[in-house]
């Protein structure tokens, strides 16, 4: 005779339990979706403004993320981008890609856009400043004796002009690495921060004429900085900061574009197929 309460004789806990997690998995996948669309939907349609582009399921609401100093950021309707496309279609129909309109570099186009980051510093478990001239920083950041030390060099643009000299390095006090060269441009009182990645410390072409030909015969090629990416008039026109002895992540993201995107617009052959 079965014993009132023992649910387990009239019910398969097996089957349940499977349905249990079928359900579970399928409303996991539902949020993890919706979730993905919190940026970046709904989507624009080509076609016209009043299209909404977003899907199943549709976009979620607001959401507040606190950081760590604080205050908060705020997502709301996938935040759209409302800055003006310096750009046109190259042809007529949806998806086609396009031509700059003014200067790509100093309009954000394509290679050369941003992001619109917070514009204040990036900061370390500690509050500090994260990334910072060496000049400012105390905690023992140095060139080692074997590397040549750029500070002091010239820096040449890819037209081999010389744009300037190398002021001081910017490093990272998270990840105990060089970030940026300070630059001085030349005729300027301007100064320009280089990406240390998109920079190189190389011997110069050809031996400085004033040494000895003993020492010319070793290898008596001065050291300089190469920054192969844009030419000499682009350089003095790159984005720069608010303040002298930071950088905040708005500014990081432009100088990256500039100098970055300048591999494919600094010259019109640089934007023509190699094929």
């Amino acid at each position: 005779m079965p014993t009132i309460g023992a649910i387990t004789e009239y019910i398969d806990v097996a089957q349940v339990t499977l349905y249990v997690f079928w359900f579970f998995f399928a409303g996991l996948v539902w949020y993890l979706h919706r979730e993905n669309k919190r940026e970046g939907y709904p989507l624009e349609s080509d076609r016209s403004p009043y299209i909404t582009v977003q899907g199943y399921p549709a976009a979620p609401g607001p959401k507040e993320y606190p950081t760590m100093d604080g205050g908060c950021f705020i997502v709301a309707n996938g935040n759209p981008d409302t800055r003006e496309i310096h750009a046109k279609p190259a042809w007529p129909f949806p998806g086609a890609p396009l031509d700059p309109t003014g200067d790509p570099m100093a309009d954000g186009v394509g290679p050369c856009s941003w992001a619109e980051r917070a514009d204040e510093p990036d900061v370390t478990m500690t509050g500090e400043n994260r990334i910072v001239p060496m000049r400012t920083t105390k905690h023992g950041f140095a060139v080692n004796q074997k590397d040549p030390d750029p500070r002091g060099l010239t820096v040449y643009t890819a037209d081999d002009t010389a744009v300037g000299t190398v002021r001081d390095i910017w490093v990272d006090r998270s990840e105990s690495m060089p970030r940026y060269l300070e630059v001085d441009v030349k005729g300027s009182s301007r100064r320009v921060l280089v990406p240390m990645f998109l920079a190189k410390v190389s011997r110069a072409k050809k031996a400085d004429p004033s040494l000895p030909m003993q020492q010319r015969l070793k290898d008596g090629r001065p050291f300089e900085v190469r920054v192969e990416s844009v030419m000499g008039h682009q350089f003095g026109n790159a984005p720069g900061t608010k303040n002298p002895e930071a950088i905040t992540r708005l500014e990081e993201d432009r100088i990256m574009a500039y100098f970055g995107g300048g591999h494919f617009y600094a010259t019109p052959e640089r934007r023509e197929a190699w094929l």
